[in-house]
């Protein structure tokens, strides 16, 4: 069956001219993509749960905040299998309005909540290498909490008119659930996305990467994270780990921002603005939408690679929790044994022969000579 979208553009004149073009894509795309992110998303996010509530004990700030970080994806995967099924159905949704709109609330709370627990997760980190005597007043375990509790109030708040913009609607024989809002509401939705997306997209985008730019320049400075060992004569230089788990993290968050963030917020403006010009640029900008979507979603499974190689601890627990689960050998061979007997036959003999000449001296001038063992 040949699927299609009509959407009004409006000209100065007032009238009202519709574009129809084909979706027909969406209907493999998003149900497949969501079951990827579905399947992934809730077994490392259900790991990274396990990890930080069992495996940790001392909650530091920058583990609070990656708990409320996972909490907010998995709170959004859960409503997955709900898109999967009303796209695969085509468009059809089966559930009710409040359902639909719950559906879509958790989205954006989880894409701005992730954007802004990211930000906090920067912060952190970039007060801890450019400040590190400082930082020890200014962050803590109990700042951590009431920041977090300030980012969920922020993005409740901010994301609370999307209950009211997002409606249902009885077309032909099919309910379509909207991912915006209903056509006579859009322009009311478009000055409220415009605004949220400026406040809780942009703007910690542009403080990222600042911090970003003046952590970069700090690691890179000489001598910076080295320590150094002496043993006689001899000097080693060895990267201090923080430096290590700083670039990891650098990595993965400018990943995040430029792989699922960016697009996402690019495309859908360019589909916005492209809804009052011509049938073609909002076609091609309608397309891309919806290609990003799935990349705005997959950052569920992005955030806890985040936790996982940057952060030193999870890495500990995980690998212990391996150890503890691997089978244990059930003791030495016959071989082993008889090789270690040996061996502590040998120095045995060369103890002895090594006392025996220190207590006389006189045979040979050995007792400055080193013995090696």
């Amino acid at each position: 069956r040949f699927h299609t979208t009509t959407l009004c553009e409006t000209n100065i004149n007032d009238l009202c001219t519709f574009c129809v073009f084909n979706e027909e894509f969406k209907y493999i795309l998003l149900p497949v993509s969501y079951t990827l992110v579905f399947v992934i998303g809730l077994a490392l996010n259900a790991m990274a749960l396990y990890v930080i509530v069992c495996r940790t004990k001392h909650w530091r700030p920058s583990t609070i905040y990656m708990f409320n970080l996972t909490m907010c994806d998995t709170l959004y995967i859960f409503t997955l299998p709900f898109l999967i099924y009303y796209y695969a159905d085509e468009n059809d949704w089966p559930f009710s309005e409040p359902v639909c709109k719950l559906i879509r609330f958790l989205f954006y709370a989880n894409l701005y909540g992730s954007i802004l627990f990211l930000c906090c997760i920067s912060l952190h980190r970039f007060v801890g290498i450019c400040y590190p005597v400082r930082s020890l007043n200014w962050v803590s375990a109990r700042q951590a909490r009431l920041v977090s509790m300030a980012v969920w109030a922020c993005v409740l708040f901010c994301q609370a008119p999307v209950l009211y913009f997002v409606r249902t609607r009885d077309v032909a024989t099919e309910r379509i659930c909207y991912d915006t809002t209903s056509p006579e509401l859009f322009d009311d939705f478009l000055v409220y996305s415009s605004i949220v997306s400026v406040l809780m997209f942009a703007l910690p985008f542009m403080v990222v990467m600042v911090c970003y730019g003046l952590m970069v320049r700090k690691l890179l400075e000489p001598g910076w994270g080295s320590e150094r060992g002496s043993e006689g004569l001899r000097s080693s230089q060895t990267p201090h780990p923080s430096k290590h788990k700083s670039v990891k993290m650098i990595i993965i968050v400018l990943a995040a921002f430029m792989l699922c963030f960016l697009p996402f917020h690019l495309t859908r403006s360019l589909y916005y603005s492209f809804r009052y010009l011509s049938c073609s640029l909002l076609e091609a900008s309608s397309i891309a939408y919806k290609v990003t979507r799935p990349l705005a979603s997959a950052n569920s499974c992005v955030d806890p690679i985040l936790y996982f190689l940057a952060g030193q601890d999870a890495r500990s627990s995980l690998t212990r929790k391996i150890k503890l689960s691997s089978p244990k050998p059930t003791g030495p061979t016959v071989l082993q044994t008889a090789c270690r007997n040996l061996i502590n036959h040998w120095k045995a003999i060369l103890l002895v022969s090594h006392v025996g000449l220190l207590s006389n001296p006189q045979k040979k001038n050995i007792q400055n000579t080193p013995l090696f063992i």
